[in-house]
């Protein structure tokens, strides 16, 4: 064969292997790459749904239900039956009985859906979503052309409202849908697995979320994906949620509300080891499914979107810098006449107690206010700030979820002693639920300021899974430190809330009653945020819980209040945890 057939015979096979390669790599494209999302148009078509909802399925952990895998489904996509019409082919002279019928069917005015009848338009049109079973036979036993029932993908909470406040839900943005709120939001490139855009979702008001929604409940509304988002190989998360904790924390906030007449409720539940979130319950809370007929501000999770002065439960941090310094012990005493005037003001105890010699133990023990100002002022301003900072105070605890605030020490920055002393005790500033728990486990687990988290791994289509891992934010308290805290606040438990006591354990905790801002620069008359903060076992925790309760009636202090609700959590977490007695 001469040089030159040679060359032809090279080419023609080269030109066949790169004709099978480019065939080879579009079969990869639409078999592997593009697999999800032409099976769900498959699917659709063969169901007669008129959108296709790709997107990644949330459990919460479910330790007790092996056969599920240890999860519970906690958002996932579901088929739901819509009445529709195509009102070009129904004839004109029976439209008014047909709208008769229909109006009757799925509970319509039957003006507007003769209006739509009338409308002569060759689109099909809804007249209503998620009808019942009783519906869809009613509206295919009328048998009639143009009249009829297809289907459509959308959002889908199996449990309800549980875990609502963490979950989100799945709105609508100026493109489309789109997470809002919790990990519906945070997560929402991954749940809808767009490689295009690895930012998280923007946040929108909610009031301009309900304004947005509106659509879905338009009569020409059809949720057919923007075309400018390209979707691919959604995620699956897992939560740290608890979904047997969530549950039990979620009737004992019902409990909470209902006695004493309270306006909202928060309870966390955190391993302090790692920071990962068990439990977080906000009342009033809303229903995801049905999100859109909820108060907008229902949405907010105010465990990390809502601050509030803490009152007492920080006095903890101020004996914690002092402990750290050597500036004080648990058995350093002091002499209590009652009030401190600094500056032409006078701070009192509460009730206007006086309680002559004490020590630092007893100073929390008791709650008092003039002791931890003695600290503040054996620590110093300068070295208060720092600690207060290096507690995670003032920013972001860096949680997984949309739209936490910092809190607010800008009191701690004006220079003004008095603002220093206040803060002492909880007074002048404002934290999150969210950042107090966080710096109780970084007491708990002998110092260490973790970040929280709410997401224990996003599992890819293919099976890869990405899994988070406790991260140290800072080290605020040393161990020893630590440990002689934990022994003052056991005391605290043993000898002033009885209620909160746990036979045979240590327990660490400390309530807070605190004053609400009226926004003027003083505050309200009569009305009180309470909250406790308490871990267990003291001296090798394995959780650590938070409530708060805004605006309790007929009740002073939070020790009367919140104590039996937080011994009936800790007691129900040490039986789930099988924790043996420590005593």
């Amino acid at each position: 064969m001469s040089r030159h057939e040679t060359l032809r015979v090279n080419i023609f096979f080269g030109c066949i292997i790169l004709v099978s390669s480019l065939i080879l790599y579009r079969l990869f494209i639409l078999s592997y790459i593009k697999h999800t999302a032409y099976s769900l148009s498959a699917a659709a078509q063969s169901d007669n749904i008129n959108n296709v909802l790709a997107r990644g399925n949330i459990y919460f952990k479910d330790p007790l239900s092996e056969e599920t895998n240890n999860l519970f489904l906690a958002a996932t996509n579901k088929k739901f039956p819509t009445a529709h019409v195509v009102p070009n082919k129904i004839p004109p002279d029976s439209r008014n009985e047909i709208a008769e019928k229909l109006s009757g069917i799925v509970a319509a005015d039957k003006e507007a859906v003769l209006k739509i009848l009338n409308s002569n338009s060759s689109n099909l049109k809804v007249l209503a979503r998620k009808i019942s079973n009783e519906q869809v036979n009613a509206v295919k036993g009328m048998g009639l052309k143009g009249v009829g029932v297809s289907y459509e993908m959308d959002r889908f909470y199996p449990g309800g409202n549980t875990g609502a406040d963490v979950l989100g839900f799945l709105g609508y943005d100026s493109s489309g849908r789109s997470g809002q709120y919790g990990v519906e939001a945070y997560y929402d490139s991954d749940l809808f697995g767009r490689v295009d855009d690895p930012s998280k979702a923007p946040i929108e008001s909610a009031k301009g979320l309900i304004s947005s929604a509106k659509g879905l409940f338009s009569k020409d509304y059809k949720p057919i994906p923007s075309p400018d988002i390209k979707i691919n190989r959604p995620a699956d998360l897992v939560l740290t949620i608890d979904k047997n904790i969530q549950a039990y924390i979620e009737d004992k906030a019902e409990e909470l509300m209902a006695k004493w007449s309270a306006t909202g409720v928060t309870i966390i539940v955190q391993d302090p080891a790692t920071g990962k979130i068990l439990s977080i319950v906000d009342r009033p809370t809303f229903n995801p499914n049905s999100y859109s007929t909820a108060k907008p501000e229902m949405f907010l999770n105010r465990s990390t979107q809502e601050i509030f002065e803490p009152g007492s439960s920080f006095k903890p941090f101020t004996m914690a810098a002092g402990l750290d310094l050597a500036k004080i012990t648990p058995q350093s005493f002091f002499h209590d006449t009652g009030s401190v005037t600094v500056a032409g003001y006078t701070i009192k105890n509460f009730s206007d107690k006086i309680f002559g010699s004490v020590t630092m133990s007893q100073v929390l023990e008791k709650s008092i206010n003039t002791g931890v100002m003695h600290v503040e002022n054996l620590v110093g301003d300068d070295n208060f700030l720092n600690y207060v900072v290096n507690m995670g105070f003032g920013q972001k605890t860096g949680i997984d979820m949309p739209g936490e605030l910092h809190g607010d020490i800008t009191n701690l920055y004006s220079g003004r002693k008095i603002n220093y002393l206040t803060a002492s005790f909880g007074q002048g500033i404002a934290v999150t639920p969210m950042q107090l728990i966080n710096a109780y486990s970084a007491i708990a687990n002998g110092g260490k300021l973790m970040r929280p988290y709410v997401v224990e791994k996003i599992i890819k289509e293919n099976g890869k899974e990405e899994i988070t891992k406790p991260e140290i934010v800072a080290i605020p308290i040393g161990d020893k430190t630590s440990q002689k805290l934990k022994s003052m606040l056991v005391s605290v438990v043993d000898n002033g809330f009885d209620k909160a006591r746990i036979a045979g354990y240590d327990v660490a905790g400390k309530t807070g009653t605190a004053q609400i801002p009226d926004g003027k620069g003083g505050y309200l008359e009569n009305e009180f945020i309470h909250d406790f903060v308490g871990f267990a076992p003291a001296y090798n925790p394995k959780f650590v819980v938070l409530i708060k309760m805004d605006k309790p009636q007929g009740i002073t202090f939070a020790a009367d209040s919140l104590s039996p609700t937080f011994k009936d959590i800790a007691n129900y977490l040490i039986r789930y945890f099988n924790i043996p007695p420590t005593r």
